[in-house]
């Protein structure tokens, strides 16, 4: 797929289409499946436009995927891939989630961070060192995602991207002022679900800080120039493997430092 203008707006549409409906998306046509990275990304510019259209908000911030080892092993994917998280996403703890609105609901967990500071393509490239001042807060949280695929397996990497690989929204914690917050990589995430453990992992996992995985989108975005705004929400990547929901789920994900979220899948 080449970055044709009519092509682009065709995968959008069909993608924000099938989102709107909560209808498994398939494999996209391949008159205008995108087939590299650098074309989802120009697509999911134009899916949130449709998902602002529909009602579903402006962008809040971002999250990014395969991060951690354990997410690239599990999905196959060896590199990061950003998404975006729109208003109406977003929840504060003890959220109570309509399981109805969601294709196969799962949940991750997270390290948040708050940008306090605009990245400007032209202070790119960026590093984990370079952005460290722009966090004016941190956060546990949870990403919600949504299985909305056919079958994941064979969607493609660029047309996961584009439809905001898996995002669905997520679940925040209390702030934490970044100077307060502990070290981020030797935290130690857990995600309990009814109140047995269902998985551990640490902000070491996340690309060594979870800075560096801030940096990384900073520089995704600068080369499409486009900037990361301040009041810019951003998971950094689950260090505990995807857990999909049943119904009656209560889910407790807490960050030793940062404190814990909790949310109830009805």
């Amino acid at each position: 797929m080449t970055t044709d203008p009519q092509r682009l707006a065709k995968a959008a549409r069909f993608i924000a289409d099938a989102r709107v409906a909560r209808s498994p998306l398939p494999v996209l046509p391949a008159e205008f499946r995108p087939e590299s990275e650098r074309c989802a990304y120009a697509v999911q510019v134009l899916v949130h436009q449709h998902l602002a259209e529909a009602g579903m908000g402006l962008l809040a911030g971002y999250k990014i995927g395969c991060t951690t080892p354990v997410m690239q092993h599990y999905l196959g994917i060896p590199n990061p891939c950003a998404g975006g998280i729109v208003s109406t996403g977003v929840h504060a703890s003890g959220w109570v989630v309509d399981g109805a609105r969601f294709c196969r609901i799962g949940i991750e967990c997270e390290i948040g961070l708050r940008v306090g500071r605009t990245l400007e393509p032209s202070d790119a490239p960026f590093t984990a060192e370079s952005v460290a001042s722009s966090v004016d807060a941190c956060m546990a949280a949870v990403e919600i995602v949504d299985d909305r695929y056919v079958d994941w397996r064979t969607t493609g990497t660029p047309t996961l991207i584009a439809d905001d690989f898996f995002g669905a929204g997520c679940v925040l914690g209390a702030s934490v002022p970044a100077k307060n917050a502990p070290d981020l990589a030797g935290l130690i995430g857990e995600v309990l679900i009814n109140g047995a453990s269902a998985g551990t992992g640490s902000g070491a996992d996340v690309m060594g800080h979870p800075y560096r995985a801030l940096a990384w989108l900073a520089n995704n975005l600068a080369d499409r120039g486009r900037r990361l705004e301040a009041g810019a929400v951003v998971l950094s990547g689950s260090v505990v493997q995807t857990r999909w929901l049943s119904p009656g789920d209560r889910v407790t994900v807490s960050l030793a430092g940062l404190g814990s979220v909790e949310l109830v899948n009805r």
